[in-house]
């Protein structure tokens, strides 16, 4: 998770800098270096296309600029909310969240609206992507309720993946733990459209209750209610895309 003022560990042109830390365009950006009003460790730049180190001490018209961080948050999605940052029919995680420049957040790994639990809502795409890519093997672990009871057999079922309708190839292996008749742990490093809700239908069940636990090693806050959120710590958003997450009750 780099700041923004570098990519892959190399400097940013200024102007794309000065432009990432404030509300200007890259245009206004290049008119404000050129007018003279930026300054990089004490000494005016006119030239947009300088590069800016990490380490650098920025100011525009004397006012200290900072580097921008990203921002990372876990929320405990109620239902009756769906995974997008706008809809026309039904309320929106991101309207449960009082942040500034909700525009640029988007969600890493939706749920339907139905579902419960964990979501995680950034402004950082690299990582989202980390968290959702089946490449990256990033688990997500769900507690799920059924309407028939459950049979020992599934557990190597799922292991093996399972074909969803229309599909030519399996489910990648998944971890099934049954608790009781009715309840089950699964883990899934995908995401596939109601990927949850499709196996259990693949052999023959329902799923009358779901919840997601666990992103990675990351855990659902205990404190949080439904509907509330809070910011992730770094620590916690490394653990987000550690890939592996461990069964519990």
């Amino acid at each position: 998770m780099n700041s923004p003022s570098t990519r892959n560990g190399k400097p940013l042109r200024l102007d794309k800098y000065l432009s990432s830390v404030t509300d200007y365009s890259r245009s206004d950006a290049k008119k404000l270096i050129k007018n003279g009003e930026l300054s990089v460790d004490g000494d005016v730049i006119t030239n947009p296309g300088a590069l800016v180190s990490a380490d650098a001490s920025l100011e525009l018209n004397g006012q200290n600029l900072r580097q921008v961080q990203h921002r990372y948050f876990m929320l405990h999605k109620p239902q009756g909310y769906v995974c997008a940052t706008r809809d026309r029919r039904h309320p929106t995680v991101i309207d449960l969240l009082d942040e500034d420049n909700q525009d640029a957040l988007h969600i890493a790994g939706r749920l339907d609206i139905d579902t419960t639990g964990l979501v995680l809502i950034t402004d950082d795409g690299p990582w989202a992507h980390q968290v959702m890519s089946p490449k990256r093997q990033c688990f997500k672990r769900y507690r799920v309720g059924t309407g028939l009871p459950l049979d020992d057999s599934l557990v190597e079922r799922f292991e093996k993946g399972v074909f969803l309708s229309e599909s030519k190839r399996r489910t990648l292996p998944a971890s099934l733990s049954i608790l009781d008749p009715h309840e089950a742990l699964l883990e899934i490093c995908e995401g596939k459209f109601h990927q949850v809700k499709r196996m259990f239908g693949a052999v023959g069940n329902e799923v009358v209750a779901l919840h997601r636990e666990a992103v990675g090693a990351l855990e659902l806050d205990s404190d949080l209610a439904e509907g509330e959120y809070r910011a992730l710590t770094a620590a916690e958003a490394l653990l987000a895309v550690t890939g592996t997450v461990q069964n519990g009750s």
